[in-house]
């Protein structure tokens, strides 16, 4: 066996404290989570959204918090049913709106930041689920999906359901209403629009507040995706593509409508796809992603980013030496912010247009995540953590010490929790690859474990290190039972640059096997490994490296596949992204069968021998169930131990708590049957 060469980056450190033991698997579940962080425009507010489960309604329910200057936050929002999100802050600082169903479609609703109750102010019949303030606060801009024609009706009606390929959708357009907030009245919180009030201190008998109508602003063969108001309030930038269809945004272009007589404007028209980004804040200039003439590889290449003048009508590159995909947040008086992966850490930066310097803002975590700014710029609030924590929402002056609003880290403060340490190794062809080892609390250098190793998606997604690690996968458990779990950071990850993240094209599986499995021989020649007892598990990417493993070695007693590409010629006239396939393999299948064949998992089933779990959403579109049924009876007809689950009703993820408990359930029986030498027992029930 060759010998690798590796580096220890960092050692192991514990997370958090160790008291309590045996976390169930619902009690992990049940962890609360904070994100959707907003600071409002003044700078002295601060929403952001708190996800809980909802086991009774089996769902993941968000409401919104808020923080009154600085203060301690408290729950604005509360739906019975269903979640209320997509929370702003009106433009003068004095009013929160929200997106909720309340028993009337998804509506956009009004709460005044000194408290009261929230009002509705659209009634659409088919609900909402975008919007946008006009920055002068006349105005707030949706988007709503066109609705079916009449002749679309009629032929319904007499040849009833069916669907032609490709044109299954509704487009997108943008409506606006007048909404002036200077109108907005109070009189025993009951909300009124645009009328006198009755001021003797009595409510009114008849409400007299009116929903705004909204007026249709862009129309057009085309869809509307991502746009903004310019700072005078008088234009909309937006993205529009053909249709909504995922593989249409390679033709997305960059359009501008004015208000006043709604006269739309095409700006940026690459061959590649074109997305808005920012206004820039005195209006002259917009900021936005592109392909440029890249109709090919986007998915694993840097995304370039560009400021175009309206002045000039002339567009500049900015951020090219910087070798990762850049996260743009804003553009703002300080300059355009944004965000790059750094390996298996993040960073926050601001550009300054002027001066072309970028300057890093220092946030003291090591993952900063969402980010949002007041209009000055001078006030930020963000989500993010340490590698030891859970995600906090911090809110602060801009490039200082942030205090901390949310609470979500001492859910935790009594379990039990494993170690990690990030370990570095060359894989076959010389290249280094990153990992996140997790070991039991109690671990023992001197022990050998079993090991298991749980493979994240993507390909361009990452690992790193965090205190309750698991998906669908028990991975704190598995600790506390006795194993190490190694994640790798293959080829292909994210925050290792364009080069890394193209290692995989046309090498897809061969190239991850080789990392996931120098990986294994590193942590073997450690002497840390009962090299009688390992197992592989993901899902998506994960799942189809961990499917082209059970075809391809030996080595492991179980493995898990879940939502997994079995086969690239037949996922390839099947997903809803056929370009990814086509741009990671460099052909189609029709142009070039080998590279399809050496990369399919299916090519080698005949060489397979280890039982495998399989797990797959009934509606899947992104990796097409055909591929779990495919991988299935090629295992069953080798009578290889295999068992094929189906998540009935769902796509690619397990959205709702009680399945993915049950997937959870799935995964521990398997792995601990046939790694632990358990006993396959049925699910257990409430009983």
């Amino acid at each position: 066996m060759k010998k690798v060469l590796i580096c220890m980056l960092l050692t192991a450190f514990s997370l958090g404290a160790q008291k309590n033991s045996g976390v169930s698997f619902e009690k992990y579940l049940s962890l609360r989570q904070v994100g959707g962080v907003q600071v409002s425009p003044d700078g002295n507010h601060v929403l952001y959204n708190v996800t809980s489960t909802d086991w009774n309604e089996n769902s993941f329910d968000t409401e919104i918090w808020l923080s009154r200057n600085g203060h301690k936050p408290f729950q604005l929002t509360q739906t019975s049913k269903g979640s209320s999100n997509a929370g702003t802050f009106s433009p003068d600082s004095k009013w929160i709106s929200f997106i909720a169903d309340r028993g009337n479609k998804a509506q956009i609703y009004l709460i005044s930041v000194d408290g009261g109750e929230a009002f509705a102010i659209t009634k659409d019949e088919e609900g909402l689920s975008r919007y946008s303030w006009s920055p002068d606060g006349s105005k707030i801009a949706v988007l709503k999906p066109e609705k079916e024609s009449k002749k679309d009706k009629s032929i319904k009606e007499r040849y009833g359901s069916f669907g032609v390929e490709g044109k299954e959708f509704m487009l997108t357009h943008i409506w606006v209403m007048n909404f002036n907030l200077d109108s907005i009245q109070d009189a025993g919180q009951l909300p009124c629009y645009n009328e006198k009030i009755d001021t003797s201190g009595k409510r009114p008998s008849n409400p007299c507040f009116k929903m705004p109508k909204p007026e249709q602003l862009t129309e057009g063969d085309f869809t509307v995706g991502g746009f903004e108001w310019s700072p005078d309030s008088k234009i909309i930038a937006f993205s529009r593509q053909p249709d909504p269809l995922i593989n249409s945004s390679i033709h997305s272009d960059i359009g501008m409508v004015t208000i006043e007589n709604k006269n739309i404007e095409t700006i940026i028209n690459n061959p590649g796809g074109d997305f808005f980004s920012n206004w820039s804040p005195d209006g002259k200039s917009i900021l936005y992603t592109s392909s440029v003439d890249d109709t090919l590889s986007h998915y694993f290449k840097n995304n370039r980013v560009f400021i175009y003048s309206l002045e000039n009508k002339r567009s500049k590159e900015i951020l090219k030496d910087v070798d990762e995909n850049k996260n743009i947040f804003d553009w703002n008086p300080m300059g355009v912010i944004y965000g790059i992966n750094q390996k298996m850490k993040s960073a926050l930066f601001r550009y300054d247009p002027t001066s072309e310097a970028t300057t890093n803002i220092q946030t003291g975590m090591d993952i900063p995540g969402q980010v949002s700014f007041s209009k000055d710029g001078r006030s930020m609030a963000l989500s993010g953590r340490n590698f030891d924590k859970l995600n906090e929402i911090y809110f602060g002056k801009t490039g200082s010490e942030s205090s901390i609003l949310s609470d979500v880290n001492s859910q935790i403060s009594d379990w039990k929790l494993p170690l990690h340490e990030i370990v570095s190794w060359k894989s076959k062809d010389g290249t280094e690859i990153e990992g996140v080892l997790i070991k039991p609390s109690d671990y023992d250098p001197g022990k050998k474990y079993p090991l298991l190793l749980v493979i994240h998606g993507g390909p361009t997604g990452i690992d790193r290190p965090e205190p309750t690690p698991g998906g669908v996968y028990p991975i704190m458990q598995w600790c506390e039972k006795g194993a190490i779990v190694l994640r790798v950071n293959y080829r292909g990850s994210a925050g290792y640059g364009a080069k890394f993240r193209a290692l995989n094209v046309r090498n897809l599986g061969v190239g991850d096997m080789w990392d996931v499995m120098s990986g294994v021989d590193y942590l073997n020649s450690k002497g840390i490994v009962d090299t009688s007892r390992m197992a592989c598990m993901g899902w998506s990417q994960g799942g189809y490296i961990s499917a082209f493993l059970t075809a391809n070695t030996n080595r492991f007693k179980a493995i898990s596949v879940g939502a997994g590409i079995s086969n690239w010629i037949t996922y390839y006239v099947s997903t809803d992204i056929t370009p990814f396939t086509r741009q990671y393999l460099q052909s189609t299948p029709w142009e070039d069968m080998n590279v399809y064949l050496k990369t399919s998992p299916m090519t080698n089933i005949n060489r397979a021998s280890t039982p495998t779990l399989i797990q797959h959403g009934e509606f899947d579109h992104r990796v097409p169930i055909s591929n779990a049924y495919e991988l299935y009876r090629g295992l069953q007809d080798r009578k290889i131990p295999s068992r094929l689950i189906v998540y009935k009703g769902f796509g690619h993820g397990i959205t709702k708590p009680k399945e993915r408990l049950a997937a959870i359930w799935h995964n521990w029986q398997w792995i601990n049957h046939y790694v632990f030498g358990d006993k396959m027992e049925e699910l257990p029930s409430t009983d």
